[in-house]
Formats: structure tokens, C-alpha cells, sequence
């Protein structure tokens, strides 16, 4: 009896993938299942519609975990395309997720970026991503709800629902809607299998407390990621990117203050900093400062250099 010849890199990614898909079911890193695999190839991914996403992912700093996750999808989605192809079964997975972590921390980029990967790898048709928070959601009287969540599923139809602070939903005491809310989704997870992708957002603490709210929660979501607070080290590198993104470029003595300054802001502020944000806030606040210490200093255009240069008295750090 002859065989079908199956490509040698699809052998390789189709003994990767049972690892995938245990990933995918726990979301606790499970141990290794063969010792002897090889770390991720992303050589294929290289010239792939994945590539793009791929570049965009790298730009951002750290999320290291994050970005092994999302490739992991990506490769579970190209073995499955091999499996069709070879006439084998590719079985649907569910791809609804939970991500956990503070503000800043980069959860609506990612959101926006798993959104792309998936209309790239046929899993979605548009790639789009809807952002809602309770608001949103929560109707003023009985029905309300229902409509509201309908109307903004059917609006996620082909892309991304993201519901930030979703845990809010659970808030409220027993006449309050937001449980219809979350009994509307829950549903429409059911009804709308692979037509949408849910993703819930918020703190750790508040989304643990969420799940233990409805005993079938969890198992609905069976990805979950979490997003750490940024280093200051990270923090100082984001703070780089987005300098140079706006032709702008701080002192070596403006990048040592801010440093001082953000060791102790996250020493002081740890439930509530809000990482990579309270970074771009700071830098918008210190162009502004330039710009007014620039027209004091010059009667006429300053050069190109010190229209560039954010010096440490730009970099004023009072809370305003």
C-alpha cells in the first residue's frame, strides 16, 4: 500500500502540536511532553501572511509568554490547513479568552493583534475588534441588557469582542443586569461557536473572582493569559520606542530622572500603576513642557537639535 508523502516541516510542526494543544486546554504551562522537541520554528512563519503579526508582536517589549502563546495558535492553525490537506481530521478548538493584568499592560494591542492572526489563518472573516466595557452592555430596565449585548455581539461578527473590566459585570447584586449580560454572552458563545471571539479583560485578583462567580465559566474560556507589570528597565525601553516614534530624544540625564522617578512610583502605586500608559502620559507631558520652555528661551525657530531634545526640567513630575 503506498503512502501519502507528508512535507518534512509538517511532521516536525504536527509532533509539536500535541504539545499545542495541551497549552491550549490548561492554561498553566504544562511540563514538557517529549524532552527531545525542538524550540519553536518560526522560520515558515517568516514569509506567511503571519509575518506581519509576527513583526508587530516583536516590537512590543517583553510579553514573552504572551508571544509564545500566540504562536503557538498560529502553528496549531497551519497543522490543521496540513491535516485538511492530507486528509486528515483537523479538529475545531475553542478560542475564547481571559487575559489578566493591570492597566498599560498591553491586553487591547494583543487583543488587536490575535484578532489580525485569526482573519489571516481563516478563522475569521473580518479581523476586527470591538471594545466594549459595561456601559455598554448593562441596560436601564428589564430586556434592556439582552438588546444592548445582541446589537454588540452581532457588530463582533467575524472579529473580536474585548470587554475590558468584565468583571464589573458581577458587581451588582441579584437584580442587578449585569448578569443578564453575562447569561446573553454566554449564550451567544454557543450560538455563534466560529463566528466571533470572546475576550474578557481586567485585573487578576477581580477576573479570579469573576470565574468563581459561575461554576461553567472557566471551562468556556480555556485560554488565559497573564500580563505582568512591566519592569522599569521595560518601562525605560517603551519609553525609548515611543520617543523616537514622535522624533523626539531624551538627555542621559532626563532617561536617569525618570528612572529614580518610576522605581519609587511603582514602589508606591503597585495596585494602581498603570505601566506602559502612565509612560506615554509622562512623555506627552513633557513635549508640552519643552514646547513652552522652547518659546521662552528663543525669539525665533530653535534648531533641529533642540527641537528633537527633552532635557530633565521638561520632565516635571508633580501630579497634574
Amino acid at each position: 500500500m503506498s503512502s501519502r508523502a507528508v512535507p518534512p516541516e509538517a511532521k516536525a510542526t504536527a509532533k509539536a502540536s500535541r504539545q499545542i494543544n495541551v497549552v491550549l486546554r490548561n492554561p498553566a504551562p504544562p511540563a514538557p511532553l517529549d524532552p527531545e522537541l525542538p524550540a519553536p520554528n518560526r522560520t515558515m512563519a517568516n514569509s506567511g501572511p503571519f509575518a506581519e503579526i509576527m513583526k508587530e508582536l516583536d516590537r512590543m517589549v517583553g510579553l514573552e509568554h504572551v508571544k509564545e502563546l500566540i504562536f503557538e495558535i498560529y502553528a496549531l492553525l497551519q497543522v490543521g490547513q496540513y491535516r485538511s490537506e492530507a486528509g486528515l481530521l483537523s479538529n475545531p478548538q475553542v478560542y475564547h479568552m481571559i487575559f489578566k493584568g493591570n492597566p498599560g499592560t498591553g491586553k487591547t494591542t494583543v487583543a488587536r493583534i490575535i484578532a489580525k492572526l485569526f482573519q489571516s489563518m481563516g478563522l475569521l472573516q473580518k479581523g476586527h475588534l470591538i471594545e466594549v466595557e459595561r456601559a455598554d452592555l448593562v441596560g436601564e430596565y428589564i430586556g434592556h441588557t439582552a438588546i444592548k449585548t445582541r446589537e454588540l455581539v452581532k457588530k463582533a461578527m467575524g472579529g473580536v469582542l474585548f470587554i475590558d473590566e468584565a468583571y464589573s459585570l458581577a458587581r451588582g447584586g441579584e437584580k442587578d443586569f449585569g448578569k443578564e449580560a453575562i447569561d446573553c454572552l454566554v449564550k451567544s458563545m454557543e450560538d455563534f461557536r466560529d463566528q466571533f471571539i470572546l475576550i474578557l479583560a481586567g485585573y487578576p485578583e477581580e477576573m479570579e473572582q469573576f470565574l468563581a462567580t459561575n461554576p461553567g465559566l472557566p471551562s468556556r474560556f480555556p485560554i488565559q493569559l497573564d500580563f505582568e507589570d512591566y519592569s522599569v528597565d521595560q518601562l525605560l525601553q517603551i519609553t525609548e520606542q515611543m520617543t523616537k516614534e514622535k522624533d523626539y530624544v531624551m538627555l542621559p540625564q532626563t532617561v536617569a530622572k525618570l528612572k529614580q522617578h518610576l522605581a519609587e512610583e511603582k514602589v508606591m502605586v503597585w495596585r494602581s500603576f498603570s505601566n506602559a500608559r502612565y509612560v506615554r502620559n509622562l512623555l506627552e507631558k513633557s513635549i508640552r513642557h519643552q514646547a513652552v520652555r522652547l518659546m521662552g528661551q528663543y525669539n525665533s525657530a530653535p534648531s533641529k537639535q533642540e527641537l528633537m531634545t527633552i532635557r530633565p526640567e521638561d520632565l516635571r513630575l508633580y501630579k497634574n
